[in-house]
């Protein structure tokens, strides 16, 4: 079954990891406590035999019951009942007079009578003398070089057993407490950790298309669910302004396209009233022809930015010799300007070649130029220039026209956007030749800069990279 909270999830990947965790800190707590018990009761055992068997260096051949428990005492603490004792020839035959422990005689291996020939501790664990094992040393006593005698002593390890199985009860008994508080707090750790998650679902919930003026809430404390927060409200932001060009574009475009759409209807509706004769007719088709023009126009421009937008626009990529497509365009707009008494010249015309589609640059330039003479006034000038700078080529169109405010600078390539003083001047035209024109040069990898004064006029330059030889 999948789970699909996050909070369940990490309550039990917290849980998961803390038991594994504390399951490893057990063992090895348990074998370091195994270890120190063992080694703690070899070396009292090893005490215990080292002080007997400097009393029998001395010439003791016997040890009293009471002599032994003090021994016994001083190293383990206290006497304890199980404990182990007895004195051996070099043969391993117990002494006679030496008092032995009730169970009966300790067992002498083999091993531990061939170290003793060597002057050999031994140390054992030997079962079947009582419930719990015994642990035992052999001590050989060497007088001269030569083993006088066998000392054996030994200790039950019940209270070392014992104390290993409460260290066991004990751990399982904070096992299961320690992980069921480490898993509420986790859980509730979880809950508060993502709780901002939580409102930030329910506020997303309440986000539309017409609501994405709203914004998800910021606690400002820099973490990754407040970075999230202002990533998303980021993307909110720039959803707002995509929904909001859309609903412009959709808006300009509706009004640009009834314009002509009203004209031609009414003009239609005007000549079906009464019988014409054929020449007003013929002026009634003329103006419509007119009007579908500019519609179609609108149109074309409209799937051109939509392909740009969409990173379709298809460029028949060939070598073009921007002076030549310059003067070309020069020769085409010479009787626009004289219709409006603009004077139109070339200046600097370098020879500057680039891969680029024809038409489109076409298109750029004779918007551009047209722009420019449409906004110059009367006895104005229009200059068109191309040159080589680094790995760009540059044509500029100058013009000594009505210019741009700095806001309008900033505007000029938005769709349907046209400056205050050319609407003043009811000049025609849809405010998307620029927009077109800035496309094209995109797609050509270049840039279209402006540079504008106010009453003094305006300099477009086209930045497009050059053939590379």
């Amino acid at each position: 079954m999948q789970i699909r909270s996050v909070g369940t999830r990490l309550t039990l990947w917290y849980t998961s990891l803390l038991t594994l965790t504390f399951i490893l800190l057990a063992g090895t707590a348990y074998g370091f406590l195994a270890y120190s018990l063992s080694h703690d009761l070899d070396a009292a055992l090893d005490g215990v035999a080292g002080t007997l068997a400097k009393q029998a260096h001395g010439g003791a051949t016997s040890f009293f019951s009471s002599e032994v428990d003090e021994v016994f005492r001083h190293f383990f603490g206290f006497s304890p009942l199980d404990r182990y004792f007895d004195l051996r020839d070099p043969s391993g035959r117990s002494e006679p007079r030496q008092p032995l422990h009730p169970a009966g005689k300790l067992p002498l291996s083999a091993e531990a009578l061939t170290n003793a020939s060597k002057g050999l501790p031994t140390f054992e664990t030997v079962e079947n003398i009582q419930n719990y094992p015994v642990r035992l040393l052999t001590l050989p006593v060497m007088k001269g070089g030569r083993v006088a005698n066998l000392i054996q002593v030994g200790m039950s390890m019940e209270n070392m057993y014992k104390t290993r199985r409460r260290f066991l009860l004990v751990m399982a008994a904070v096992l299961p407490l320690g992980l069921l508080l480490a898993g509420g707090g986790g859980w509730l750790l979880a809950r508060r950790a993502l709780k901002p998650v939580d409102i930030m679902t329910q506020a997303a919930r309440r986000i539309s298309g017409e609501h994405l003026s709203e914004r998800l809430q910021e606690t400002g404390s820099g973490d990754e669910l407040d970075r999230l927060a202002k990533t998303l409200n980021d993307m909110l932001g720039r959803l707002d302004d995509a929904f909001h060009q859309m609903r412009q574009f959709s808006a300009d475009a509706s009004h640009e396209l009834q314009t002509p759409l009203t004209i031609l209807k009414g003009e239609m509706e005007v000549a079906l009233r009464s019988p014409r004769s054929a020449k007003e007719y013929q002026r009634v088709l003329e103006s419509g022809l007119e009007e579908i023009d500019r519609i179609s126009q609108l149109v074309e421009g409209l799937l051109l930015l939509a392909r740009a937008d969409a990173g379709v626009l298809r460029l028949d990529l060939r070598p073009v010799e921007l002076k030549e497509l310059l003067q070309e365009i020069y020769e085409q707009m010479k009787v626009v300007a004289d219709d409006h008494s603009v004077n139109l010249q070339t200046a600097s015309m370098e020879p500057v070649s680039i891969q680029g589609d024809r038409e489109n640059l076409r298109r750029l330039l004779l918007n551009l130029v047209d722009n420019a003479i449409k906004y110059t006034a009367e006895a104005g000038g229009v200059t068109l220039s191309v040159q080589a700078e680094g790995e760009w080529a540059a044509v500029r169109i100058f013009d000594t026209g009505i210019g741009l405010s700095k806001d309008e600078q900033d505007r000029i390539f938005t769709r349907f956007y046209r400056a205050v003083e050319a609407r003043s001047q009811g000049e025609g035209g849809a405010g998307l030749g620029l927009c077109i024109a800035e496309s094209i040069a995109e797609a050509h990898g270049g840039r279209i800069q402006v540079e504008s004064t106010p009453g003094q006029g305006s300099t477009f330059t086209v930045f497009l990279p050059q053939t590379q030889t």
